[in-house]
């Protein structure tokens, strides 16, 4: 009898607009590899996401290769982001990422933040 190991898969994915927009940044940013989608915790919910320019990839992290961008998440933050969609909205004046989270149980008010069960 043998052992299989599992590895569960762990999705990020990105709309075409949000692809759009990270490309456009990282034209501006030569030393720029991507992006990161990072979770801390705060505000009224629990969590909130941050996004930060990637120079250069760190040893706990995983990387998701999209239409010609890179998304690095950290380790840990996996269980938190799995399936996850980034997004990329303008409405009216403002533009912003949109994140849409099916791990998410709660959401603040303000859209600040987020519960994870």
């Amino acid at each position: 009898m043998t052992a299989e190991v599992f590895t569960p898969s762990v999705a990020v994915t990105m709309t075409p607009s949000a692809v759009k927009h990270v490309r456009k940044q990282l034209d501006k940013k030569p030393d720029a590899r991507g992006i990161r989608l990072a979770i801390k915790k705060s505000g009224c919910s629990g969590f909130k996401y941050e996004t930060q320019w990637v120079e250069e990839a760190a040893t706990d992290d995983r990387v998701f290769h999209i239409d010609g961008v890179d998304v690095f998440v950290k380790e840990e933050h996996l269980p938190l982001v799995n399936g996850i969609e980034i997004d990329f909205v303008t409405e009216g004046v403002n533009s912003m990422f949109q994140f849409r989270n099916p791990n998410a149980t709660a959401e603040c008010g303000c859209g600040e933040s987020f519960t994870v069960a």
